[in-house]
């Protein structure tokens, strides 16, 4: 056989390979049309890569395993939430309260679709970058006393992460429980030592989703991306910051960083607490799983910020997260202001900021100037040049990286968290966010957000025309692989 005829014979074996797996990927894996047929596409033109790149970043096989864990963490919430669902039929959780009462149905989805228990007794500080950030964690963890629950999807081998790493070691040496749960993507390049100290103290680390192979993780979906703090039972931290000097803007290549957090007490740290030991123990694969009293104390009166924590991931039937964004964009009345470093919506969301602002609501978007992930970047700025066509109001933020994951609206209701108004947010990565019902929280949002837009560049159809043909191509070919970024 000639090396011609060879040849033919494994280019028709790969393409037979090729129908096959696409076979495969629409009878076994229940995806929305449109990131089917990217991923078939993309088989198909580049058949070997094709099928490398739906080892890495398509496959959805796992995710039966997200949802058995997902049913024993139900079992464990079952009597709480079953107390709220009654407690909101009879009109007591929200204590006949006229502006919780217009928001009871957002309190409702939450609870029915999440669990996330709803939680009156709190008090909430916005931390305004690393800055504010970084300064009140290491306080509050000097100050810890029984234990300490840190979360997030990076730590750097930086002055900051060795500072917080030195900290945590000396608590442990102190007998206080330290527990660190950290991504394995997130922080594939970290030396395995950087934890080692922490380990000796007699604190725990745990990687969710490891490797297989170091420095090689074939897993880059499925990722923790939340960041959690929890302090004693009493304090707590969740927003967009994770820990590195690059939070500080201290990266030359990035710049400043805008990003925010949330210092959080009350009744809503056991919400975050609880969704700390249920990835504690989904990560570690105990079966002693421990909800201990000790973890949860009983607080006085600290403050009437009504707060609902909302998770979601692979293992979410109904994306709690992406369906409160749709809820609160459907609602507005008078504005919404988003910030998001990546706009890759899904259709529902993106038809509903259109609707919103052909009605006359005043649409607010900021995103980056600059991009972190190429793909990512093109795609946003082509959502961003069709939402304008229906009047939606997009800034480009000048003053460094934008990182901050906001909205609010109507001066009346804000959630602040780890979730990006993406897909990738809203289907493949575990995030979480806080839901606050609190005029105050929202209007000192909508001013920090008002702050940013004079930071920003307003984008008009003279930046949509003037594009190069260089750029639109690329806002093309990143627009038809949105469904897989």
């Amino acid at each position: 056989m000639s090396f011609v005829a060879i040849f033919k014979n494994i280019i028709t074996f790969i393409y037979i390979i090729n129908i096959f797996l696409a076979i495969l990927l629409i009878i076994f894996e229940k995806r929305n049309p449109n990131s089917t047929w990217t991923w078939i596409m993309i088989m198909f033109f580049i058949p070997i890569l094709g099928f490398i790149l739906y080892l890495f970043l398509g496959q959805d096989l796992r995710k039966q395993k997200f949802f058995h864990y997902k049913k024993e963490e139900e079992e464990v919430l079952i009597p709480t939430i079953q107390a709220q669902h009654t407690m909101l039929k009879n009109d007591y959780l929200v204590k006949n309260n006229h502006f919780l009462n217009e928001y009871r149905d957002f309190i409702q989805l939450n609870l029915t679709t999440d669990n996330a228990i709803f939680t009156h007794n709190n008090d909430v500080k916005i931390l305004n970058n690393g800055e504010e950030k970084f300064p009140k964690l290491i306080t509050s963890l000097k100050n810890a006393k029984n234990f300490i629950h840190i979360q997030y999807y990076i730590f750097r081998d930086d002055d900051i992460g060795n500072e917080i790493i030195n900290i945590l070691t000396e608590k442990a040496k102190s007998g206080v429980e330290v527990k660190v749960l950290y991504d394995g993507m997130g922080c594939i390049w970290l030396p395995k030592k950087f934890f080692t100290p922490i380990i000796e103290s007699g604190g725990e680390v745990v990687c969710f989703f490891p490797p297989f192979i170091p420095y090689i993780n074939l897993r880059l979906n499925y990722r923790n991306h939340r960041k959690i703090c929890v302090i004693d039972g009493i304090e707590g931290f969740i927003g967009g910051l994770n820990i590195g000097d690059e939070y500080l803007g201290k990266d030359e290549n990035i710049g400043f960083w805008r990003d925010i957090h949330l210092y959080i007490i009350g009744d809503a740290v056991a919400t975050l607490e609880t969704r700390f030991l249920l990835d504690w123990r989904f990560a570690s694969n105990k079966e002693d799983f421990s909800m201990s009293k000790n973890y949860f104390p009983k607080n006085q009166y600290i403050g009437n910020k009504p707060i609902q924590i909302i998770s979601s991931g692979p293992d979410s039937q109904w994306g709690a997260i992406r369906n409160s964004y749709l809820k609160m964009i459907s609602r507005a009345e008078k504005n919404i202001y988003i910030e998001t470093p990546y706009l890759i919506p899904d259709d529902s969301i993106l038809t509903a900021l259109k609707l919103a602002a052909l009605s006359g609501i005043d649409v607010k978007i900021i995103i980056p100037c600059k991009p972190d992930h190429m793909f990512v970047y093109w795609a946003t700025k082509s959502y961003a040049w069709e939402l304008m066509e229906a009047g939606v109001h997009c800034y480009t933020y000048n003053n460094g990286f934008i990182h901050s994951k906001i909205i609010a609206i109507d001066s009346k209701l804000c959630t602040v968290g780890t979730a990006n108004l993406d897909m990738r947010s809203f289907k493949l990565n575990f995030e979480v966010n806080a839901m606050i019902y609190d005029e105050d929280s929202t209007k000192d949002l909508e001013r920090i957000f008002l702050k940013d837009i004079e930071n920003s560049t307003y984008l008009t159809n003279k930046h949509y025309a003037e594009r190069s043909l260089i750029i639109k191509v690329k806002e093309a070919i990143s627009r038809l692989l949105a469904p897989m970024l």
